[in-house]
């Protein structure tokens, strides 16, 4: 890959990898007239970004890119994370300063939530920024792959985990069968929330490429969360809030659900 002289300051990196283990192929699966990638692409185009790239170690996926008219760049098919590709683009894009690592299975992502994640970075300066989403049932607080975050007053995230925390030791929330469907409207006084994780991530491009190079921590491997190692290593990492409803294609069966949704 050849240094890049471009001069885009915003830069959105779509990882994307066709030998998928749950879903092969996945990026370029249609929904409603355009792939997967596509679609994602454009939600990114549509955003603050400068400039939006995939980036792929597989020729099907680059020439389909290509063929849209999209910026795709080729990398080595050794990355074991979506982290790792980002960075290995980043260290070329000479006068890019912050780099966001778009979910390449999210084809409806808000181009407002990606807009959130520029801002932590840019206005607020975080080495690194990510969202989150208030839960209101229990089965998405209470499903492991579903990862859930806290954080500080200043929105600072304090820890990421797939159990549900805090833990409600004090037994504050009501969980009666009247109860189980939803968790909204049942904390006391207002001040227990639960928060899941949505994972768009932007970095400072200098923190990319240094966690890119850090080994994995012991609290990444317990709970198999690459962002426990970054706050392991003492990265600080920005919160925002959404509201959307982030829908990701990680199976067959997620595919059905969108292009029934899409139907009705």
């Amino acid at each position: 890959m050849q240094k890049s002289d471009q001069k885009n300051k915003k830069v959105g990196i779509i990882p994307a990898r066709f030998a998928s283990t749950r879903f092969p192929g996945k990026p370029l699966i249609e929904i409603d007239g355009k792939s997967m990638i596509q679609r994602v692409y454009e939600q990114c185009c549509k955003s603050d970004l400068d400039m939006a790239i995939v980036a792929t170690d597989d020729q099907r996926i680059k020439s389909h890119v290509e063929k849209f008219g999209g910026n795709v760049i080729m990398t080595k098919t050794t990355h074991q994370t979506g982290t790792d590709r980002c960075a290995e683009v980043a260290e070329n894009l000479l006068e890019a300063e912050v780099i966001l690592n778009v979910q390449g299975d999210e084809p409806f992502i808000d181009p407002n939530d990606i807009n959130k994640v520029i801002t932590l970075l840019t206005a607020k300066k975080y080495e690194i920024a990510t969202l989150a989403k208030q839960m209101d049932n229990y089965r998405e607080l209470e499903n492991p792959n579903v990862v859930k975050v806290v954080f500080a007053k200043n929105n600072q995230a304090l820890f990421f985990s797939r159990a549900p925390i805090p833990y409600d030791r004090n037994k504050l929330l009501d969980k009666s069968p009247a109860s189980s469907k939803s968790i909204a409207g049942v904390m006391m006084d207002g001040q227990l929330k639960y928060f899941r994780h949505i994972g768009l991530y932007g970095f400072q491009k200098q923190t990319l490429l240094q966690v890119a190079k850090l080994p994995q921590s012991d609290l990444e491997k317990t709970e198999s969360l690459e962002q426990l190692r970054w706050l392991e290593n003492g990265y600080k990492i920005g919160i925002d809030i959404t509201t959307s409803d982030s829908i990701s294609v990680d199976t067959p069966e997620d595919l059905q659900d969108i292009l029934e949704k899409l139907n009705t």
